[in-house]
C-alpha cells in the first residue's frame, strides 16, 4: 500500500517537462515567474483560448451529513512498526518521535524488539508487543470516532489523555513518563540575538508580540494531529488571557494574531523545510527532534508549554492478562537499560523544566481545537477551487475514491469560506461557480461531485488555469481572502497546455496549488509535485484507502 508522502516542498522546480504529442507548446523564454500584473494578463488570454464550459449544478436535496467516521481510512493505513507473535500480544499506539524505522526515532520499537526476545510469559502464555506509528491526535480521533481499540496509548503529552477522558473514554494511567521530552520554540540565531535585545527572555507571549511587530515569522503545526501544535496553541490562548484561555478576549486576540500569521504547517517536515529555505525563522518543535536535526544547528531552542513526557494509558477493554502484559512492558520501558537507550536518542533532557499550567481541562482542550478551526485564518476567509480529473484514466476506483473523499470530508470546510468546482478531460468544465459554502452551496457541491463522469484525455493544466481565473474573479468580491487551488488527479497529462508553459503564470500569481494524486507513476508524480512546489504547497501521494485521511487533515489546516 502506498503511504502518504507529506511535506513535499521546494523553492525550485524539480523537473522540466517537454510537451508530448497533442500538447500545446509555449514560449521557451518563459522560464521564470511573471510579475503579478503580467501573470493576470497572461492568464486571461489563456483562459479565453481554453473556453471552459459552464455546467448547471444539481442541488442535492438528498445530501446526508457525513460523520467523522466516514472520513477515516482503515487503521492499517498507519504502519505497524513492530509485530509481536506471542499468545498474548498487545497493540501500542505510539507517536512518530519514537516509533520510527531508524535511529534515533525508533526507541520504543527497539525496546519492544528486546522485550519480545525476553520470553516473558503470563499464566504459561507467551507475551509480546506490537507497535503502530500514529500521531497523538490521530489516535484520539480513531478511538473516539472510528472504534479503534489499542491496548495501550502513548501520546506525546498528557493533554491527549485528558481529551480522551473528556470524550467519554475510560483510561487507566500506567505511567506518567516513559521518555522525557519537551516542546519548545526555535529561533534562528540571528533572530534570537535581535529578539533578546528587544524582548528579553524567549516566551510564547514574547514571540507572539515579536511576530505581530514584524520582528520574526513564527509557524506551528496542526493542533488536530500534532501534540506540539496543540501544546503551543493552548500556550498562545493562555498568554492572550491567563485567567481564561477560552474567553472572548483570548479568542479575539487569536483572530488578531492569525490575521497576519502563516498558515499552520501540515507536518513538522514542512516546518523544517521552510526554515531551511528561510521562509520562516521561528517555529515549534520537540527537543529530541531539534537536537537530532543537523540542518537546525543555527537555531536556538527554548522549552515552552507542557512537558512531552509520553504518559502511557490502558483502557477498560485492556483486561486481565492483557492488562498485566501491558504493565509488564511499561515496567520494561522504565528499566535502566531502556532509559539509557532513550537518553542516547535525545530523550530525558531538560529535566529541570516545569510544565506551564494552563488551568484547562480535557473539555477545554477539545474546545480550543474548535476555536482554532474557526479562527485559524483570522478574519480572512478562504476561497478554494477544486480541480477534479475526470479523464478516462480515472475510471474505476480512482474516480470513486475522489468522489467519496470529497463528499466525506467537505464537513471540514468552514461555512465562512468560498468554494467552487472544476472538472476536466479533453475540455474544462465549471461545475460549480465560486460561492460562500453555506448549506445551499454544500448541496450544490454534493450534487456536482456525484454527477462527475469520466472519459477522454487529460488537460490538467488547462483546468488549473481556469481554476486560477475563478479564484481571481472571486477575490474581487472578497479582496482580503486567501486563495487556494486543490488539484485531484492521477497525474497523467496528455492534452492542453504543458506544465512548463503555465509555470510562469502560477509563480507570478503566488497562489498555492495543493495536489492530491491517485495511484501515480513516478513521472506523473513528478509533474504534480512540481506544480505544488511552485508556490510552496504540498503534493500528497495517497491511495484510495488513505486519501480521506489526507484531505481531512489538509482541510483542517487550510479550510
Amino acid at each position: 500500500m502506498k503511504k502518504a508522502l507529506n511535506g513535499v516542498i521546494s523553492l525550485a522546480l524539480a523537473v522540466s517537462l517537454t510537451a508530448c504529442s497533442g500538447v500545446k507548446t509555449g514560449n521557451s523564454t518563459l522560464d521564470k515567474a511573471l510579475s503579478y500584473d503580467d501573470a493576470v494578463s497572461e492568464l486571461d488570454t489563456f483562459v479565453k483560448d481554453i473556453k471552459p464550459t459552464t455546467v448547471s449544478p444539481r442541488l442535492d436535496v438528498d445530501m446526508s451529513e457525513a460523520s467523522v467516521a466516514d472520513s477515516l481510512a482503515d487503521i492499517d493505513t498507519f504502519e505497524m512498526m513492530l509485530t509481536g507473535s506471542g499468545s498474548i500480544n498487545i497493540e501500542i499506539a505510539a507517536p512518530s518521535e519514537f516509533s520510527g524505522s531508524s535511529y534515533p526515532d525508533e526507541w520504543l520499537v527497539a525496546v519492544g524488539q528486546n522485550f519480545n526476545k525476553e520470553g516473558y510469559t503470563i499464566n504459561g502464555q507467551s507475551v509480546s508487543v506490537s507497535i503502530r506509528k500514529i500521531s497523538s491526535g490521530e489516535t484520539l480521533t480513531y478511538i473516539t470516532e472510528g472504534g479503534y481499540k489499542p491496548d495501550v496509548y502513548i501520546p506525546s503529552n498528557y493533554m491527549w489523555g485528558d481529551m480522551l477522558s473528556a470524550s467519554g473514554v475510560n483510561t487507566t494511567l500506567l505511567a506518567d513518563r516513559l521518555a522525557g521530552n519537551t516542546a519548545g520554540i526555535l529561533l534562528s540565531k540571528e533572530v534570537y540575538d535581535t529578539y533578546s535585545e528587544k524582548h528579553g527572555e524567549v516566551t510564547v507571549d514574547g514571540v507572539l508580540q515579536a511576530a505581530i511587530e514584524g520582528d520574526l515569522v513564527f509557524a506551528y503545526t496542526n493542533p488536530y494531529t500534532s501534540a506540539t501544535g496543540m501544546n503551543i496553541l493552548c500556550s498562545m490562548l493562555h498568554s492572550f488571557d491567563p485567567s481564561d484561555p477560552l474567553s472572548e478576549n483570548a479568542v479575539s486576540k487569536l483572530v488578531e494574531y492569525q490575521n497576519n500569521a502563516p498558515t499552520a504547517a501540515y507536518t513538522t517536515s514542512i516546518l523544517k523545510a521552510s526554515a531551511e529555505k528561510g521562509i520562516i525563522n521561528a517555529m515549534v518543535m520537540e527537543k529530541q527532534t531539534y537536537i537530532n536535526t543537523a540542518d537546525l544547528k543555527n537555531y536556538v531552542y527554548t522549552p515552552a508549554g507542557v512537558r512531552h513526557d509520553h504518559p502511557a494509558y490502558a483502557f477498560s477493554w485492556t483486561e486481565g492478562d492483557r492488562l498485566e502484559a501491558a504493565k509488564m512492558f511499561i515496567d520494561y520501558c522504565l528499566t535502566d537499560e531502556a532509559q539509557k537507550m532513550a537518553t542516547d536518542r535525545g530523550f530525558n533532557l531538560d529535566d529541570d523544566y516545569v510544565s506551564e499550567d494552563y488551568g484547562m481541562t480535557g473539555s477545554d482542550y477539545l474546545s480550543a481545537q474548535k476555536v482554532w478551526k474557526t479562527n485559524k485564518n483570522g478574519s480572512r476567509p478562504t476561497i478554494a477551487v477544486f480541480v477534479t480529473d475526470i479523464s478516462g484514466s480515472m475510471n474505476g476506483t480512482r474516480i470513486n475514491s475522489l468522489k467519496d473523499s470529497l463528499l466525506n470530508t467537505m464537513q471540514y470546510i468552514d461555512s465562512s469560506n468560498y468554494v467552487g468546482l472544476v472538472s476536466y478531460s479533453d475540455d474544462v468544465y465549471i461545475n460549480l461557480p465560486v460561492a460562500k459554502f453555506d448549506n445551499t452551496q454544500r448541496a450544490y457541491f454534493s450534487g456536482a461531485v456525484k454527477d462527475l463522469n469520466v472519459g477522454g484525455q487529460t488537460a490538467t493544466y488547462d483546468a488549473v488555469l481556469v481554476g486560477l481565473q475563478m479564484l481571481l474573479d472571486a477575490k474581487k468580491e472578497v479582496p482580503d481572502a486567501n486563495c487556494m487551488l486543490f488539484v485531484l488527479s492521477d497525474g497523467a497529462q496528455n492534452a492542453g497546455y504543458s506544465l512548463n508553459r503555465i509555470t510562469p503564470i502560477v509563480g507570478g500569481l503566488g497562489i498555492s496549488v495543493y495536489t492530491i494524486g491517485y495511484e501515480m507513476s513516478d513521472s506523473d508524480k513528478a509533474q504534480l509535485k512540481s506544480l505544488s512546489e511552485i508556490n510552496e504547497a504540498i503534493c500528497i501521494d495517497a491511495d484510495s484507502e488513505d486519501i480521506v485521511n489526507e484531505l481531512r487533515n489538509l482541510f483542517n489546516v487550510n479550510m
